[in-house]
């Protein structure tokens, strides 16, 4: 594939696959601008809910990016039938698990809410946004595996247009159902949940409709199944136990992290919610290059072109490290009139500030991670490596640092959430050395 072919093709599925993540992260940030009227604490409390929400998605992202690896490499070996069944699995699989999660979101969320928190007015507000936005898992879990399947046929954009739409229901219903307008009561941080459960069934039912077409454009050629060969079964659990343990252990790990900054303070729960929609909108910016680097690779290794996947991993890699240090400059740039946005007192600002610098400094080695070992080594269903680097990266590095910093020496947050973020170096180093060994470059 020529240099100018190639980089065409990667902005094809890379710039709605950006534009939709960050039209979900604004999803957030469009509650907390509004939520953020109302004050700290509830602030902190959309941010301690979504910790347990952010769990789920985490698995089922990796469900997800289980689906695309075997969808673009048996695409790549233009193997239907395999190809169909792979989609159907993942899909039963991704209710399932929504189910799993839905269950004590809805029975008791007042004691998920205190794994991380034991502030009485944060916990009466975060449960109830809990209970409600867990009516949004089957809706995230459908969504996201059939957009899977519409970025590998070249319909990158039609995931784009129902976010786009999801975020429009969600500016509007927020704006009506928090500060009460259109003859609607005022429901504070309950209407941000309703707002949100509402729009993302919108998105969740248009990606179905797109998804239905395809299909109907296609001839109706699909394979309703979830039969696979014995060989096929043990390949797909191989695959998908480490991804699922990695996703599930790496947000177990963001899970400690909310509680350890929660121990630190209230305020200084509500500068690091504060800044997530940042965190949010400028990794999402990139996370089309991590997408793009799965279909592609996972294509060019379908089709046992190893050169070309190495070569093209490169250039997927060197472009996501260039990009990200211009949005660090932004954020940096922008750090101020963003915090001056909320309503909250000049300490939070001012922890937010010096935060939002941390996160400039790390984001760099997060998109080379993300990219390297979000994409490109999982595209070879080696997802056993991404396990070991990322376990060791939270748990053996990133977790005890923040527990000694935060419950033994007392150290500030912005130090706390800095030194935590170094094990994203670590990861690089471990992930660049396996890169070069090409150990990675599996064929299904």
């Amino acid at each position: 594939m020529k240099k100018d072919s190639f980089l065409l093709t990667v902005l094809k599925i890379a710039i709605p696959v950006a534009l939709q993540s960050m039209l979900q992260s604004s999803f957030s940030m469009i509650d907390q601008v509004m939520v953020g009227q109302l004050g700290s604490v509830s602030i902190a409390a959309i941010g301690v809910a979504g910790k347990f929400a952010f769990m789920y998605s985490s698995i089922i992202g990796a469900v997800a990016a289980i689906c695309g690896i075997m969808i673009s490499q048996y695409m790549g070996q233009r193997d239907d039938r395999r190809r169909d069944v792979s989609l159907c699995v993942n899909l039963a699989l991704g209710l399932v698990i929504a189910l799993i999660f839905l269950m004590p979101s809805l029975i008791m969320p007042e004691y998920v809410i205190r794994l991380y928190s034991t502030d009485a007015m944060l916990i009466s507000e975060a449960s109830g946004y809990l209970r409600i936005i867990s009516g949004n898992y089957p809706a995230t879990g459908i969504a996201a595996i059939l957009s899977v399947r519409l970025r590998c046929e070249d319909e990158a954009s039609k995931p784009l247009y129902a976010g786009l739409a999801s975020v429009i229901a969600n500016t509007m219903l927020n704006y009506m159902l928090i500060f009460g307008k259109a003859g609607l009561p005022a429901m504070g941080v309950r209407g941000a949940g309703i707002a949100s459960l509402i729009s993302d069934w919108i998105g969740a039912v248009l990606v179905c409709c797109f998804f239905l077409r395809m299909i109907k454009n296609k001839d109706g050629d699909f394979h309703i199944s979830i039969k696979m060969t014995p060989t096929e079964r043990r390949e797909y659990i191989k695959m998908l136990m480490p991804l699922v343990i990695t996703e599930f252990l790496w947000s177990l790990g963001q899970n400690v992290y909310a509680g350890i900054y929660g121990h630190i303070g209230t305020g200084e729960m509500a500068a690091i919610q504060l800044i997530s929609p940042v965190e949010a909108l400028a990794i999402g910016a990139l996370a089309g290059l991590s997408q793009a680097a799965g279909i592609l690779i996972g294509k060019r290794l379908g089709a046992d072109e190893r050169d070309e996947a190495y070569l093209e991993s490169k250039k997927l890699m060197l472009y996501g490290f260039i990009g990200s240090v211009f949005l660090s400059c932004l954020v940096i740039a922008l750090r101020k009139p963003y915090a001056d946005i909320y309503n909250v007192d000049d300490m939070v600002k001012g922890i937010s500030g010096g935060l939002l610098i941390c996160f400039a400094l790390l984001a760099p080695f997060k998109v080379i991670n993300m990219i390297l070992g979000g994409g490109i080594i999982r595209s070879g269903g080696k997802t056993d490596y991404i396990m070991w680097i990322d376990t060791f990266g939270t748990w053996v590095l990133g977790v005890p640092t923040g527990l000694v910093l935060a419950y033994i020496i007392h150290a500030p947050v912005t130090a706390v959430y800095f030194c935590i973020g170094l094990e994203e170096i670590a990861r690089v180093a471990i992930s660049l050395r396996l890169f070069i060994s090409r150990k990675w470059m599996v064929k299904l």
